[in-house]
């Protein structure tokens, strides 16, 4: 086979740039140019030397292509530098010694700046993640100081149902930070697990002693409130007559305590079922004697419609005499219901007699011997005044003193009014 090219002989380096990077020998083998001279890469005996050549500078192609590869991955972000440079130590070994036709020496020196680069980038990760995991620890560890304060409240003054909430969120949280956050180390991750899973134990553990003695006392409220709904269903054959035994008893119930929501509406509806019978007994007599009571609210009305002619009457002897007869007429109709209707009644015609009562006392006062005997000495009395004071303006008109007239006149007025209240 002829060969492709020959070696020319030794020159400066700018005429070996312009030499051909590889060659092929009369039998095939093929060889790489380097810094050093000539390697050879392989051999291909079974084709011609342009073939031979074509092979080899696809395999320096690959190569190149990867370089190039890397150099843009690194370039785009996203991948972390201790992978990029796994990748370029791989890539490396490649190019030691590589059955490849081109310019390796370019590739390798490529390579080489790339890997120094993520060197630099590989401390700046490992100094970030560094801090990731002293975070994430920080981000556990107060995890687990929310579950240990859980843990170390009084069982007694907890709320359970708020309380088993918030452990499950811390639980979800710690899921979370295992799955997306960074990988902590071992023995701290065992200790702060350990922490979190003992807390979670101890508020179990309460809240199971906690739910135990809330059932026990459940049962007991539900027992007492069972012996209060049988008693209350007893009542049934009493009617109206056993409400205020039945009022007993929900004064009992109120005092009871409480037996859980869906035992406690269930009792409840039968302890109010009973009640609702008694009261339902009361309704219908209620309604009963409302039926009965019509033709005696209209009879008492008509005995109102009478007694609106007492005020009219000036008589207060007969005044009185004809109310006395529409009260007894009154009294023999009975009570009425309902008893605000009878109210509403009983206030009418004690609004007539209250009235009557006001002209009686007035009357007595007025025709009272002692009381007639004071007012005729007082009239005597304003009478002498009122000829005294007569005489005093006389006098002081005659004197033509002003103010002496003024003042006997303003005395004699007032007791001319006395008088006339007097009636004099």
């Amino acid at each position: 086979m002829a060969r492709a090219a020959s070696p020319a002989p030794a020159s400066p380096a700018a005429a070996r740039e312009s030499e051909p990077w590889g060659r092929v020998d009369d039998d095939g083998t093929v060889s790489v140019r380097e810094s050093g001279g000539w390697r050879v890469v392989g051999q291909y005996p079974d084709g011609s030397a342009e073939e031979a050549l074509a092979y080899y500078e696809r395999k320096y192609a690959d190569l190149a292509s990867e370089v190039t590869l890397l150099e843009v991955r690194h370039r785009r972000g996203g991948a972390s530098a201790s992978d990029l440079r796994a990748t370029a130590r791989t890539i490396e070994a490649k190019l030691e010694g590589a059955a490849a036709v081109g310019d390796l020496a370019s590739l390798a020196a490529r390579l080489a700046a790339l890997t120094e680069t993520l060197a630099a980038a590989s401390e700046t990760e490992a100094a970030a993640a560094r801090e990731a995991v002293e975070d994430a620890v920080k981000a556990r560890t107060e995890l687990v100081e929310k579950a240990e304060a859980l843990a170390a409240r009084d069982p007694r003054s907890v709320q359970w149902k708020q309380a088993t909430a918030d452990l499950n969120a811390l639980f979800e949280q710690w899921q979370a930070q295992q799955q997306h956050g960074p990988r902590l180390p071992k023995s701290t991750a065992q200790q702060l697990w350990k922490r979190f899973r003992d807390a979670r134990a101890i508020v179990d553990k309460h809240r199971r002693a906690f739910y135990a003695e809330l059932d026990e006392a459940h049962k007991t409220v539900r027992d007492r409130k069972t012996r209060l709904v049988e008693r209350a269903e007893a009542l049934a054959p009493r009617g109206e007559d056993g409400i205020p035994a039945y009022r007993d008893l929900l004064d009992e119930w109120k005092a009871a305590g409480r037996a859980g929501k869906k035992v406690d509406d269930a009792l409840w509806a039968r302890f109010k079922a009973a009640g609702d019978a008694l009261y339902g007994a009361r309704i219908e007599r209620e309604a009963a004697d409302a039926e009965a009571s019509r033709e005696k609210i209209d009879a008492k009305r008509v005995l109102l419609e009478e007694a609106k002619a007492v005020p009219d009457e000036r008589d207060i002897a007969k005044a009185r005499a004809l109310l006395t007869s529409i009260q007894r007429q009154w009294d023999d109709i009975g009570r009425i219901f309902p008893r605000d209707a009878e109210r509403a009644l009983d206030d009418e015609l004690r609004k007539i007699e209250q009235s009557l009562r006001t002209r009686e006392e007035t009357d007595w006062k007025r025709n009272n011997p002692e009381t007639k005997a004071r007012a005729n000495d007082m009239t005597r009395q304003l009478t002498d005044a009122i000829e005294k004071l007569e005489e005093e303006v006389a006098a002081a008109e005659k004197s033509g003193d002003a103010k002496a007239v003024a003042k006997a006149k303003e005395a004699l007025e007032a007791r001319r009014a006395w008088l006339n209240a007097l009636g004099g």
